[in-house]
């Protein structure tokens, strides 16, 4: 407030509380204020003066108080606790600023209250009313609210009503969500979304599409809310889908839309597209945040192209710590463990506190590159110097490094002596390096349990089999497929995906969809000749596990879909040239061989991204040092 309002407000004598108009009003003095100090003190003037009776005033006050940026919500309280009479307009104040607070019990008992002094709530009452109801999760308490609004004559009121389809759906009461839709004499763009995020929310993507395609109208959010779905249930090629006919139908791309088709790009390893995306999001002036960057980040991550992750990281004017550990966790799962940790020590350089992810990212780009003394170092780094406790994800990656390097007692140790029970994901990265090194003992030992933790994970069974097939246990074998069949748990089926002239290509093994089928399983015998010529021999053993057409059993590594995919590839590119391929399982021993001679005979680069991590295979040789 200025000095000279200061001035003209201590200036008037108490006579005046008694006049019918002060001198000066205090909506007045409120416009003036610029702190809460200047607020209090003038409220000890309007009560000298009288004034807090008037519900007007006072309602302007405790708003500020109550919701403003700079206000003092405890200080709106004892305002309106000397309220002889507060009205509606001052309990929904009250209510907003209890939902800010994120106290939504309170904003309900304050109902309760305002009920009790019989005070009538209006249609600004029940929004927040509804919204405290949702985010309390009180289903009771909500349904007697709904009953209200209609009783008290606010059944079309959009705004209550968008609240409680929202309310219904944080309840995971799809059918009332609906039906309140349903009753909904206007609907707008809120309405139709929140409906649809619903179903999203439950798995119900087909239903949510329904609703999206009835929608008269739709801005940008509603189209997020439905590529967003897509994405989160893995359905990739529909995503991509959806966001083209939002181009063809010129809807402006947010950051919302991008965020959603970067992580689609990613899922299918589609790299055009995704380097399409990041020039529209520089293109278009679209804000750049942190998360925004750090899902591009991850994309090129992702998508096998590591130098342009890191020109994008290094590129960016205020990095925060989720940009750091994309970063650091893409080197690490490319097989460049050394860089990881460079660029950890200049993260510490640069004053940005390490947390618990960064040590599951450094601890993981060590195991991806046999940095078995540099993990030892830094999982007793992160407790002593930075005092981060040590996590099942840390013992995991820990427990991965040592079984890799062929540690497996060092490994079983480990998990002895660990604080807590052991995981699943534990468990099965000691299973994971017993197959890896042929240690039957303890790999039986140790999958039989992994399989009890978790009998619905085929990947489990088929690990299992895999290693009684390495020994040559055909009836371990034949067992460990009955109990699947008994258990009824279906093998994910393997598939490779690459993306070519902007067209992204999935196969499975076998698979004959494909319009070239012909002339790629042409290629694939043309390119199995040639690398036997250099010394290829087939792992008769690997992959027993896999399902694939009956006459390809005699020797199913032939038509895993990478090799189809390799073919195409090959097809599609010149020598020279680089193609990146994705992959949804862990590439075989089988298909990793031949990778690193079908690079070197037809000279190409091929980037193949597994289930754990990045195989570059150039020259015949592989990043990962055959070490995965």
């Amino acid at each position: 407030m200025s000095s000279f309002h200061c001035q003209l407000l201590q200036a008037i004598p108490l006579s005046c509380a008694a006049s019918s108009k002060p001198p000066y009003s205090p909506l007045e003095v409120l416009e003036t204020c610029s702190s809460m100090a200047h607020l209090k003190q003038h409220h000890g003037q309007f009560i000298k003066l009288g004034l807090s009776a008037d519900n007007d005033a006072m309602g302007r006050l405790i708003k500020f108080c109550a919701v403003s940026e700079n206000g003092d919500f405890d200080y709106a309280l004892h305002m309106f606790d000397i309220l002889p009479q507060p009205d509606a307009f001052i309990y929904n104040i009250l209510l907003r600023g209890y939902l800010q607070r994120q106290e939504p019990s309170r904003c309900i008992l304050l109902y309760l209250q305002m009920l009790h002094d019989s005070v009538f709530p209006n249609k600004f009452t029940f929004p927040s009313l509804i919204r405290a109801c949702s985010i309390d999760n009180a289903v009771e308490e909500g349904t007697q609210i709904h009953a209200l609004v209609f009783k008290l004559g606010f059944a079309a009121d959009g705004f209550c009503l968008n609240n409680l389809i929202h309310m219904y759906v944080n309840f995971r009461a799809l059918e009332n969500a609906r039906r309140v839709f349903d009753k909904m004499p206007r609907r707008n763009v809120v309405s139709w979304t929140t409906l649809i995020s619903g179903y999203a929310q439950l798995g119900l993507v087909d239903g949510a599409f329904e609703i999206f395609e009835l929608m008269p109208d739709r801005n940008s959010v509603s189209w997020n809310v439905m590529i967003a779905a897509y994405v989160q249930s893995n359905r990739f090629h529909e995503a991509f889908a959806l966001f083209n006919r939002m181009k063809a139908e010129k809807v402006m791309l947010d950051k919302f839309v991008a965020a959603s088709m970067l992580s689609a790009c990613t899922g299918l390893g589609a790299l055009k597209q995704g380097k399409w995306i990041h020039g529209y999001i520089q293109n278009s002036g679209i804000e750049l945040d942190a998360k925004l960057a750090t899902t591009i980040i991850d994309m090129y991550c992702k998508c096998g192209c590591l130098e342009k992750a890191y020109e994008t990281f290094k590129g960016l004017t205020s990095k925060g710590i989720s940009s750091w550990n994309c970063m650091i966790g893409g080197f690490g799962m490319h097989g460049k463990g050394e860089a990881a940790i460079a660029l950890f020590k200049e993260m510490e350089k640069e004053g940005v506190t390490p947390d618990n992810i960064t040590f599951v990212n450094i601890l993981s780009a060590c195991a991806h590159s046999r940095l078995v003394e540099e993990g030892r170092y830094y999982f007793l780094y992160m407790n002593e110097v930075h005092g981060i406790e040590h996590r099942m994800e840390h013992y995991g990656c820990m427990i991965d490094l040592l079984g890799r390097a062929g540690l497996l007692d060092e490994a079983k140790k480990l998990i002895d002596e660990m604080p807590m029970s052991p995981d699943v994901s534990v468990l099965g990265a000691l299973f994971g390096a017993c197959r890896i090194h042929g240690n039957i003992e303890l790999g039986d030992q140790i999958g039989k349990r992994v399989i009890e933790l978790e009998p619905e994970n085929s990947g489990r069974y088929v690990l299992l089999g895999n290693l009684y097939a390495t020994a040559g246990r055909w009836e371990d074998v034949g067992n460990v497929r009955r109990m699947m069949n008994d258990r009824g748990v279906k093998k994910v089926p393997g598939f490779s995906v690459i993306e070519l002239e902007g067209v992204v290509n999935e196969f499975i093994a076998g698979g004959r969809a494909h319009p070239e089928t012909k002339e790629i399983y042409a290629k694939v015998d043309e390119m199995l000749e040639c690398i036997r010529s250099v010394g290829c021999v087939p792992d008769s053993t690997e992959g027993v596990m896999h399902d694939v057409d009956e006459e390809e059993r005699e020797n199913p590594s032939y038509y895993h879909s990478e090799k189809l995919a390799i073919a195409l590839g090959l097809l599609k590119t010149k020598r020279g040239e680089t193609f990146r391929i994705t992959k949804n399982l862990r590439v075989c021993k089988d298909c990793h061989h031949a990778s690193k001679l079908i690079s070197k005979v037809f000279d190409r680069e091929i980037i193949v991204r597994d289930r754990n991590r990045f195989h570059h295979f150039k020259d015949g040789e592989c990043s990962c040092k055959d070490f995965w």
